[in-house]
């Protein structure tokens, strides 16, 4: 593996910086070629216990390593940047897991030249199965965005997209997840009212929300047609749609999306 020969600091691993982490593992990454750092000490003795990384201090992290991932809190980044910013090398790779904050943040703080690329993930890495966009930063070139696909491919699939749409990769699939274990949880639910027995109703829209995802994934059939063909003239199904729409779901998907999109860019606006 080419990227064996780099050591990538984890700056901050909390959930998202740990799925890195583990990713990174699981793929055959040498453990000696990972660092991360975190703000307890409790918190660094489980890393280390659980992952065998060794947990350093952040400007060890800078000097050690050739690949820094930031994935802090957006509203902690300024402070780190700080610390760190005045001891990063210009030719030192950072990639961003900071939801909403822009590279140009990164870029205000760091020396001239710095190649930054901003990386969006979902918790699906821990499964393998994750969704990552990446973008690169003014700065970085082919090659620093083909090392941080080599990063990440290992946790799911990447996709590059300029750093413009990255706000909306946030809403879409950063916080994706989530919509889809409230719609199980409400159909649950639903089976429950209905009177199926909850382990039951969770084993059926569970199994049913797989079977579904690797259709839409491996038929390469658009969403309409893949519903319309379980949707019969004058059935059940196409009675369930009618409530769905008539209580204005896909209205209602569409505004929560905007307001994630919206909140990615009140963090980076209080960020700054």
């Amino acid at each position: 593996m080419a990227g064996s020969v780099h050591t990538v600091a984890v700056i901050g691993a909390g959930k998202i910086g740990e799925l890195m982490l583990s990713g990174l593992l699981r793929s055959g990454w040498p453990v000696d070629r990972l660092l991360a750092t975190a703000r307890r000490s409790a918190r660094a003795e489980e890393l280390t216990a659980r992952y065998g990384v060794r947990v350093v201090d952040n400007l060890t992290a800078v000097d050690e390593a050739e690949v820094l991932a930031v994935s802090v809190k957006p509203q902690d980044a300024a402070t780190l940047l700080e610390e760190i910013g005045p001891k990063v090398p210009a030719d030192k790779l950072v990639i961003s897991l900071c939801a909403g904050l822009p590279t140009s943040f990164f870029n205000r703080r760091l020396p001239e030249g710095t190649p930054v690329v901003r990386v969006m993930t979902n918790t699906p890495a821990l499964v393998d199965q994750a969704m990552t966009a990446i973008s690169a930063g003014a700065h970085a070139t082919g090659a620093h965005l083909a090392l941080a696909e080599e990063m990440f491919k290992p946790l799911g699939s990447t996709v590059r997209v300029p750093e413009s749409q990255q706000d909306a990769v946030t809403a879409l699939s950063g916080s994706g997840p989530a919509y889809f274990y409230l719609l199980v949880e409400a159909m649950i639910d639903a089976g429950i009212l209905l009177g199926l027995p909850r382990q039951v109703a969770h084993e059926l829209i569970v199994q049913t929300a797989i079977g579904s995802a690797v259709m839409l994934r491996d038929s390469g059939e658009h969403p309409v047609k893949l519903r319309e063909a379980v949707t019969s003239p004058a059935g059940t199904t196409i009675s369930a749609v009618r409530e769905l729409e008539k209580h204005g779901v896909r209205a209602a998907l569409l505004a929560a999306l905007e307001a994630a999109r919206d909140r990615a860019r009140e963090l980076a606006a209080q960020a700054d």
